[in-house]
């Protein structure tokens, strides 16, 4: 890959500020509520504030959803619920304010940006500020081609990285972070089996919007068929994204990873990001210390893929959507945290 060196990475990320979290804790041991009494908020304001690099922590005030958008070719063989190339539908729902997304960033303020990577629909159909980043129009079959030629995994990457360098110049304090796709938790499953050793059972779930048996068994073998080319990859984690991933994935990945570098916290929303987190982790194994788990979205190949990451989500409400949904929901929680660990005062 021309001028694209992973490791690079591993040396880039650093820590949060654990001084600071030291800080935090001791700060957090002066205010009026017993320590332990907020539970994970605790946790949560001393995260935030080793990620800011001072005490008190400051409030989230400019939080930001991010929505890569992509639509796979797998969908074709009956694994969605949606239909192939729907992801369009997704998008335009998105922008119009009309989607689950779209109504908890209104309600909880934070901003909203939907990045298309490989939708199936003419550009036309959309705005420039959403199609500047598309690297093609869906993604391959991933269980008999590679999902995208090596170049165009380059391109999603860097694009994704390059999406995490406008967040942080323009002064987003936290990303919420999510995917409109279909089939894209097929691929999911895939890259996540691959890195886990796993047979093709263990990492199908019924997606977001929930599969009947048929279907499940369908993606199964898809699964089964994609991990079978996925192995061969395992040595280069670009390369494996372009066999298995998708152009969102990868894009995903790079955002994450320069997110990291740029110190800007995220949330993770369901299985497609916590695939492209287990990736970047073996690319730079710092970078899970600036990622939240949202939400628990019940598919057994997050649930596996968190495991590896050391990441321990904050709700458990039974949501299954993925689009960005469970990150949302825990941003008021990251909120309530960030304001606890602020405003309280220290006794006297």
């Amino acid at each position: 890959m021309s001028g694209l060196n992973l490791d690079d990475f591993a040396t880039l990320i650093e820590r949060p500020d654990a001084g600071v979290r030291r800080d935090a804790e001791e700060r957090r041991a002066r205010l009026g509520p017993r320590p332990g009494a907020f539970g994970r908020l605790d946790e949560i304001g001393e995260w935030l504030a080793a990620a800011q690099g001072g005490v008190p922590v400051k409030p989230v005030q400019r939080p930001k959803a991010i929505l890569f958008a992509g639509d796979h070719g797998v969908a074709a063989l009956g694994v969605s619920a949606g239909p192939a190339g729907g992801a369009y539908e997704l998008v335009r729902a998105t922008l119009e304010g009309e989607s689950a997304p779209a109504v908890l960033a209104r309600r909880f303020g934070a901003g909203l940006r939907v990045v298309d990577m490989a939708v199936d629909c003419d550009p036309e159909l959309l705005p420039e500020e959403v199609i500047r980043h598309r690297v093609r129009r869906g993604s391959g079959r991933i269980d008999v081609e590679d999902a995208l030629t090596a170049e165009e995994a380059e391109r999603a990457f860097r694009a994704g990285m390059a999406v995490a360098d406008e967040e942080a110049d323009s002064g987003t304090d936290l990303v919420v972070l999510g995917d409109l796709s279909i089939g894209g938790t097929t691929a999911a499953g895939t890259l996540i089996g691959a890195l886990c050793g796993t047979d093709a059972s263990v990492v199908t779930g019924r997606g977001g919007f929930g599969i009947d048996d048929l279907a499940w068994m369908r993606k199964c073998a898809t699964i089964r068929d994609a991990l079978r080319r996925a192995r061969p990859a395992l040595g280069d984690q670009l390369e494996l994204l372009a066999a298995s991933g998708g152009a969102d994935l990868a894009a995903i990945t790079g955002f994450l990873l320069q997110s990291a570098v740029r110190r800007t916290p995220v949330i993770l929303d369901g299985v497609v990001s916590a695939a492209c987190a287990l990736v970047a982790q073996r690319i730079a194994f710092r970078a899970p210390d600036w990622w939240l788990a949202g939400q628990n979205a019940g598919d057994p190949a997050q649930a596996k893929a968190l495991d590896r990451i050391a990441l321990n989500p904050l709700l458990d409400h039974g949501v299954t959507l993925g689009e960005g949904t469970g990150a949302l929901l825990a941003l008021p929680l990251v909120q309530a945290a960030a304001a606890l660990a602020a405003e309280l005062p220290e006794r006297p």
